[in-house]
C-alpha cells in the first residue's frame, strides 16, 4: 500500500501540469482578440509561445490565462479562443469541460488542443486537434491551430 502511495505521489509531483501566469499582448483596443487558456508544461509553453510569435506583430490583442480561469471568460468578446489541455485520468479537466459546455454557441470560435499519452483522446462532442506532448511536434501542432485561427479573424463574430 505504502509503494502505491509513493508512486502516486511521485506520478502527480512528475506528470501534473503548473499553474500559468496570466499574461497580455499588444493592446486590449485593438479590434480582434484571441485567448489562449492552457496548462502549464513544457511543450504547451512552448506551442503558446510559437502562437504568440505568429501573431505578435499583427494588429491583435492576444490574453493567456490558465485553464482554470476559464469560469471568468466570455466567449463573446473573442473572436478566437484556443483551448491548450491535458486529457487527465481518463477525461478532460473540469474546468475545459465546463467551459465547453456553457459557450455551445460559440463552438466556431473555439480551437480545442488535447494532449495525452496516445495523443489520440479528446472530447466527443469537440472537434479537437489532438497529440503526445512531445517538444519535437510543437512545429506541426502550432501550424495547424494557425489553420483553424485564422479564419476566425477575417470572419465577423
Amino acid at each position: 500500500m505504502s509503494l502505491l502511495l509513493l508512486f502516486l505521489i511521485w506520478y502527480n509531483v512528475e506528470y501534473s501540469m503548473h499553474k500559468v501566469k496570466a499574461y497580455q499582448v499588444n493592446s486590449p483596443e485593438l479590434p480582434k482578440k484571441l485567448l489562449i487558456a492552457t496548462q502549464g508544461s513544457a511543450f504547451k509553453d512552448s506551442l503558446t509561445q510559437k502562437i504568440i510569435s505568429h501573431y505578435k506583430r499583427d494588429p491583435l490583442f492576444i490574453k493567456v490565462i490558465d485553464i482554470s480561469n476559464l469560469a471568468e471568460i466570455n466567449p463573446e468578446n473573442y473572436n478566437a479562443l484556443v483551448l491548450i489541455h491535458t486529457w487527465e485520468n481518463y477525461k478532460p479537466p473540469t474546468d475545459v469541460k465546463n467551459f465547453i459546455e456553457r459557450t455551445t454557441a460559440y463552438k466556431d470560435r473555439i480551437i480545442v488542443f488535447t494532449s495525452s499519452g496516445q495523443g489520440n483522446f479528446k472530447m466527443d462532442e469537440v472537434d479537437a486537434l489532438t497529440g503526445e506532448s512531445k517538444l519535437e511536434n510543437v512545429d506541426y501542432f502550432t501550424n495547424k491551430i494557425i489553420k483553424r485561427v485564422n479564419p476566425l479573424f477575417t470572419e465577423t463574430n
